[in-house]
């Protein structure tokens, strides 16, 4: 009973749906959160959350539920089709008000949007005068925390970032790796819950929202899709994970760009 209030609080507050074949997952994160709180077990833990008084308590057990793992420009392909089509395809539809939002809606720990940055500092050194805002967003305070430091260690950013982008981009501190101001400057993180924040959804031109739909049940990942789609811009860009589909072909219209797949928003469906 005690891992099914942990099941139904994880699925209220963030979406994801853990059956019983993932009881394990939620007992050995428990272990680590009992551990740092200094209690003797994970249902002293879960009594803890039940008590109304400690919501922050209930906060640990769902970010501590939340799969928090990335990599430096993931999975290659979207990055590539950002900047060959994406960005020169939007910055002549911007040419006049020379305006881009960017948002990273589960960036995790941060290495998504500063790969981003990146892309757009290697690629487009023009932009430097251009308003570009990067939103970068996530549930978990947190690992939100660990972002904006920017600080990585090695076995992190040994995976996906090539070599000469970590000599020119990080600074060595001891055996960890830390951002550049200027592209740590060009990042907002924020706390955001893409199930219970549908009131506030950002407007932007580019949405990343990949690799966290495939934790929510169906009714959720449309629900995030449609409210998506109604604050990206008409001729903007969706990018999910690669194994994710909108779900909702009414509203988006799948782009092949080489090796990657994007998504456009339907005009019809406006």
């Amino acid at each position: 009973m005690t891992l099914n209030y942990v099941r139904n609080l994880v699925r209220q507050r963030a979406g994801i749906v853990l059956d019983e074949g993932k009881d394990y997952l939620i007992e050995s994160r428990l272990a680590t959160v009992a551990h740092e709180m200094g209690l003797a077990s994970i249902e002293d833990v879960i009594a803890r959350a039940r008590t109304p008084a400690n919501t922050n308590v209930e906060s640990r057990v769902v970010e501590a539920l939340t799969t928090n793992e990335t990599t430096f420009f993931r999975d290659m392909y979207p990055f590539e089709a950002l900047r060959e089509t994406v960005i020169p395809q939007l910055m002549k539809a911007r040419a006049a008000t020379r305006t881009l939002r960017i948002w990273s809606a589960a960036s995790s720990t941060g290495q998504e949007p500063y790969s981003i940055a990146m892309t757009l500092r290697e690629h487009f050194p023009e932009l430097k005068s251009w308003r570009v805002r990067i939103l970068a967003t996530d549930l978990a305070e947190g690992i939100l925390d660990r972002a904006k430091l920017g600080r990585y260690r090695q076995i992190e950013v040994n995976r996906g970032l090539p070599a000469s982008l970590l000599v020119k981009y990080f600074t060595r501190d001891g055996n960890d790796w830390v951002i550049s101001p200027e592209l740590r400057a060009m990042v907002d993180f924020s706390a955001f819950n893409l199930v219970t924040d549908m009131a506030r959804y950002p407007a932007c031109d580019i949405a990343f929202v990949r690799n966290v739909l495939i934790y929510f049940d169906l009714p959720t990942k449309q629900a995030v899709l449609r409210r998506v789609r109604e604050v990206l811009a008409p001729d903007g860009v969706l990018f999910l994970g690669g194994t994710e589909g909108t779900t909702l072909d009414d509203v988006y219209e799948r782009v092949v760009a080489d090796k990657a797949a994007f998504y456009r928003p339907r005009k019809s469906a406006r």
